[in-house]
């Protein structure tokens, strides 16, 4: 995009998981007539539709939703590949006069997008099969070792079981001979072409402490009823590796637990609700820390800021 361009326009509505983000984004999307950007890892995934609160049929026939059932879960997203698809439908979307509505929880993706991530080479093929066979030989511990060896300053920021960054430090470092930390230091300049590009205001949904993690355990227990273990069931028939990201995500987990054997189904429902609040307590900290221009509130003045933000629309000139 040449500078000499008015910068794409979007509005993000983001905030933890349970706040209500995406009826508040639906309500808003139907008053506006604007289509609705998921920003959330997981609901790219096809099949993965109840222990991912995607919007059901009859949301999806009210507002256009798009960036959910993007792939199939054997394959992997990240932050840039959905950066780079966000800006194509804010691109479509602004042609037609509109500006649509990005919902969700996913911070990364957010920031890939506001932000921009330095253009990583693709790995090599093969190689990140090499690291996840290490891993389950060896264990995750063992590999944060051989990050130390490479790429120092990521080993430092990586916690010793992340697995799915450590594997992705090494599978970089093995395909470019360059160190990932080198590859997030040239992010300066791809920030500032983001900026340039696209102005999109940011909006944190807030609820108090008590009321969240009531809110959160409520809807673990729906998503229960709605048929969430036999979901799970068709996840693990699947037989991905461990290191997928879905194969970690919070409530998939616990409940893969307990189809293996590791705990009865109401102690994997007690597990997964105590980690979805520690997610949602994660969430809420990073927003924090992450996005400190953003206007932050509960649902009544966060909705009279986003109205007010849409109804500005797109730059005359």
């Amino acid at each position: 995009m040449s500078t000499s361009q008015a910068p794409l326009k979007a509005v993000a509505l983001m905030g933890a998981t349970g706040t209500g983000k995406s009826a508040l984004a639906l309500a808003l999307a139907k008053h506006d007539d604007a289509c609705l950007i998921s920003c959330d890892s997981m609901q790219v995934y096809q099949g993965l539709d109840i222990g991912t609160s995607k919007p059901s049929q009859d949301e999806q026939s009210q507002v256009r939703h798009t960036l959910i059932n993007c792939t199939d879960v054997s394959h992997i997203w990240n932050a840039q590949v959905w950066a780079d698809a966000a800006l194509k439908v804010i691109e479509q979307e602004n042609r037609q006069g509109k500006v649509p509505i990005i919902v969700g929880g996913t911070g990364m993706y957010l920031k890939a997008l506001l932000q921009g991530f330095a253009d990583v080479p693709a790995e090599k093929e093969g190689v990140r099969e090499y690291f996840e066979r290490m891993q389950a030989d060896k264990g995750t511990p063992y590999l944060h070792q051989q990050l130390q060896g490479v790429d120092a300053a990521l080993a430092l920021r990586l916690e010793v079981q992340d697995s799915q960054r450590i594997i992705r430090g090494l599978s970089v470092f093995k395909s470019t001979g360059i160190p990932l930390s080198v590859w997030h230091e040239k992010q300066v300049v791809s920030q500032q072409k983001a900026k340039e590009r696209l102005d999109c205001p940011v909006f944190v949904l807030e609820r108090p402490r008590e009321e969240l993690r009531t809110r959160i355990a409520k809807r673990f227990e729906q998503m229960m009823d709605m048929g969430w273990l036999e979901e799970t069931e068709w996840l693990q028939s699947l037989a991905l590796p461990d290191t997928h990201p879905v194969m970690r995500a919070v409530g998939y987990r616990q409940l893969l637990d307990h189809l293996q054997g590791d705990y009865s189904l109401d102690e994997a429902m007690d597990k997964g609700i105590t980690a979805t609040r520690r997610y949602a307590k994660r969430q809420g900290t990073w927003f924090r820390n992450q996005t400190k221009d953003a206007c932050r509130g509960n649902p009544y003045e966060v909705e009279q800021a986003m109205f007010a933000a849409l109804k500005e629309g797109l730059p005359t000139s």
